[in-house]
């Protein structure tokens, strides 16, 4: 019986390319030079990642963590050039 995990990925830019990890996943980190390509390799990464776990008989971590975005708007007092 196959077992499916899911991770919360996060991509962001990084100079004249993507960057994307999975926050509960340390050290799972992958680049692309497009938003897409950087997605299609953050399923290998993670992919190759777990299976990794597996054959070193360690355990699988769960993603609990959850989302949140929102749009906060606020005035400045300050003033900058």
């Amino acid at each position: 019986m196959m077992r499916y995990h899911t991770y919360r990925t996060i991509i962001e830019p990084d100079g004249k390319s993507f960057h994307g990890y999975a926050p509960a996943l340390p050290g799972c980190h992958t680049f692309g030079k497009t938003i897409t390509e950087t997605k299609r390799n953050l399923k290998e990464a993670i992919s190759v990642y777990v299976e990794s776990l597996i054959d070193d008989g360690e355990a699988i971590p769960e993603d609990a963590s959850f989302e949140s975005f929102e749009t906060i708007s606020f005035p400045l007092k300050k003033t900058y050039a």
